[in-house]
């Protein structure tokens, strides 16, 4: 019984999450727990901590012991002409410090520096936070758009069938020649083609979205989220407010201001080959020796203790002539310190422009939807009053078909318009540092 217990508790777990529906909000949870460029990301966070702790390291001493064991076995020369057999057991113990003084205060500009990148690490993580939230937000709303668009086509095939029947009916009372029950026909035909391919592009949606978050494909569904009429309040009237608020949360504007204080401590680390360098070391030693042609010789510790030293060292090392390599070095760091100003101005050009675009095609989409509003509304009254002489016996196939057609491709150029506005206006919330939602 027990075993059977967990057989149905498995497979009721395994059928819910088959059924389960992604929201927007778990979509982009998930994505941002489990996408690889993420995981690389907080990775090179996890090493850039690994990089402040060894900068703290030196400012530390450095300590190290050693012990040498060694052993001397055969003839020895004593004397001028006399050998012995000689065995020799040396034992040498040691303890040595070595600390930095001064270095051109490298070891200060080095722990600066391993505290920047991992303050840039931290923005570029978030920047890849931001992107991949809006790639899976632009990836759901293309399946709600497809799901719509397969609404609207299983919609136009439910018509073409009673409107088949209809046709059937008027024909048999001779009102309608028989002719325009093939041409029903071949529209019902036609409809249900749309609805094949509504249905792949809808899949093809789902899958692409599937992949994206790296889950599996079977039974994967998303909660379909009704986006209605969006109101011009969702506009924005000014890119200034957006431009100002971009510089300054905008991660890439952060990471290129970071990248300048990088450059400036590289210049300092370079002007500290110009400094002298001052070590200290201390030294400690003794030694003890044993050999079979002695037989009073003192014990181990005994001679560890009678042999100890202490060795003390100071060393002051001024730089005199580097073959140019210092001031080499410096010219190229204040190079490199002048092209980190440029990536920053660059930077923020690029983000300008793309906000202009963002704010344009936000413009143009919101206009392309009021249009889209008003050409559904012309087309629907087109049509009922063509579906209305097309009953009476007044309009023929053709015509009729043809008023259909445009009621369709008004239905849906006005999904695809609502679509568009909705996510270029989403693209400006993502510059505002707004959280992405649709409801």
């Amino acid at each position: 019984m027990k075993r059977y217990l967990i057989v149905i508790i498995t497979l009721f777990t395994a059928f819910s999450f088959g059924q389960k529906k992604w929201s927007l909000e778990e979509c982009v949870y998930h994505a941002l727990e489990n996408n690889i460029t993420v995981l690389q990301g907080e990775n090179s966070i996890l090493s850039n901590e690994q990089d402040i702790m060894a900068a703290k390291g030196n400012f530390y001493p450095s300590l190290s012991a050693n012990i040498n064991q060694g052993l001397s076995l055969g003839n020895v020369e004593l004397f001028q002409g006399q050998f012995v057999d000689r065995t020799a057991n040396t034992t040498n113990i040691g303890l040595n410090v070595n600390q930095t003084v001064f270095n051109g205060f490298q070891n200060t500009n080095i722990y600066k520096q391993a505290q920047l990148q991992l303050e840039t690490s931290q923005m570029e993580l978030n920047r890849i936070k931001d992107d991949i939230s809006l790639f899976v937000a632009n990836a759901y709303l293309n399946v709600l758009f497809n799901k719509e668009n397969l609404e609207i086509a299983k919609a136009q095939l439910v018509f073409s069938e009673k409107n088949l029947e209809q046709v059937r009916g008027l024909v048999d009372a001779g009102v309608q020649p028989v002719a325009n029950i093939y041409d029903a026909e071949a529209t019902l035909a036609n409809d249900e083609q749309n609805v094949t391919v509504a249905e792949n592009n809808y899949t093809l949606a789902l899958l692409s979205l599937s992949q994206l978050l790296q889950v599996s494909f079977d039974g994967f569904d998303v909660q379909i989220i009704e986006i209605d009429q969006p109101s011009a309040e969702l506009m924005y009237n000014d890119v200034k407010p957006i431009l100002e608020a971009a510089y300054g949360r905008r991660y890439e504007i952060k990471v290129a201001e970071l990248n300048i204080e990088n450059s400036k401590l590289n210049t300092e680390l370079s002007k500290a080959g110009f400094l002298p360098r001052v070590t200290f070391g201390y030294g400690f030693g003794s030694n003890a020796f044993f050999t079979n042609l002695t037989a009073d010789e003192a014990g181990f510790f005994q001679q560890l203790d009678d042999q100890k030293s202490h060795q003390f060292n100071l060393n002051v090392n001024i730089p005199i002539f580097s073959r140019f390599l210092n001031k080499t070095n410096v010219a190229k760091s204040k190079i490199a310190e002048e092209s980190s100003k440029l990536s920053l101005e660059q930077a923020r050009l690029t983000l300008e422009s793309n906000i202009q675009q963002a704010f344009t095609d936000a413009q143009a989409a919101f206009k392309t939807f009021e249009a889209a509003k008003k050409s559904l509304a012309s087309q629907e009254l087109a049509f009922e009053n063509s579906q209305e002489r097309y009953n009476i016996g007044v309009m023929n196939t053709f015509d009729f078909e043809q008023s259909r057609f445009r009621l369709v491709n008004a239905q849906s150029s006005l999904v695809n318009a609502k679509y568009d506005f909705v996510f270029k206006t989403k693209v400006l919330d993502f510059y505002l540092g707004k959280p992405i939602r649709l409801d």
